[in-house]
């Protein structure tokens, strides 16, 4: 959107302040005096110009308009004077923090899920964040909430439910913060605001399925380390056999060797410790 702001120079207010203190008392010393009905006159005109003083902090700004046309922005710092009938609106230009409130939203595959953003942004264009939007700080959070709730509904949380997802919500937050903040800044470039920052700020299962989430991500990872645990194993047992027949320690046939991967695959797999048993006989009692 092509910027309609316009920068403005006022004239110094130290200037015109001190024309205006002398202006007034000199009149009211002179109408005191004389009463004569002119300095009354330039009395008046010396107080009608005290509201066009105002004053640009750092990182701050002033909108002027005179009975309804904008005439410019006024963004040097320091103490100014303008036309006493223009309305001033001060725009702070600094960057500012907004951190969302908790939303209950769906993913893309449907699972209630909390989430937060945390929000940097500052005012770009004066002009669009006064004219072009009524309240330009609500936009910022009605917009920004809309904004979550469509990514939240873009990707899954995690990739347990959807094994072809690439980027999830949970894992993928570098492309997901990017996608956020093209979202947010397309949506609020209206009011002209430039975004600083977007990212996640929380991220969680609702309650009424957190438990059930937990409980499945315990399994999942329980079945992953009995998997690692049985494929090192087997790696084991296969050393075993092998460094039993290159060292013809002993001569085992087919039924041994079975009960041997047997036993080695039980005391290698399991989850608690073995109790050793003596035989005193052969391998075949």
């Amino acid at each position: 959107m092509e910027s309609k702001e316009k920068s403005s120079s006022p004239i110094s207010g130290y200037v015109v302040l001190t024309i205006t203190i002398a202006l007034i008392l000199g009149s009211l010393g002179l109408l005191i005096a004389t009463k004569f009905p002119l300095f009354g006159i330039t009395l008046l005109l010396g107080l009608i110009m005290t509201p066009g003083f105002f004053f640009v902090n750092p990182n701050g700004s002033v909108v002027l308009v005179l009975f309804g046309k904008y005439k410019g922005t006024v963004k040097e710092n320091g103490f100014f004077w303008v036309n006493p009938f223009y309305y001033k609106k001060k725009i702070s230009l600094r960057a500012r923090n907004f951190d969302s409130e908790r939303v209950k939203v769906n993913d893309s595959i449907g699972n209630p899920i909390l989430i937060s953003v945390i929000l940097v942004w500052r005012v770009r264009d004066t002009f669009a964040a006064a004219f072009e939007v009524d309240d330009y700080e609500n936009f910022v959070r009605v917009q920004t909430d809309a904004a979550v709730r469509k990514l939240a509904g873009s990707y899954p949380y995690d990739n347990f439910d959807d094994a072809q997802a690439e980027i999830t919500l949970r894992s993928g937050l570098d492309e997901v913060n990017e996608h956020l903040e093209r979202e947010i800044e397309e949506r609020l470039s209206i009011a002209g605001i430039e975004i600083l920052e977007a990212r996640i700020g929380y991220l969680a299962y609702a309650e009424e399925i957190a438990g059930a989430m937990l409980r499945r991500q315990q399994a999942t990872a329980i079945v992953a380390a009995r998997h690692k645990i049985v494929e090192g194993a087997v790696s084991m047992v296969e050393m075993a056999l092998h460094e039993i027949n290159q060292k013809q320690l002993i001569d085992l046939d087919e039924e041994k060797k079975a009960a041997m991967v047997s036993n080695l695959m039980v005391v290698l797999c399991a989850d608690k410790d073995v109790s050793p048993v003596v035989n005193s006989g052969t391998l075949h009692h």
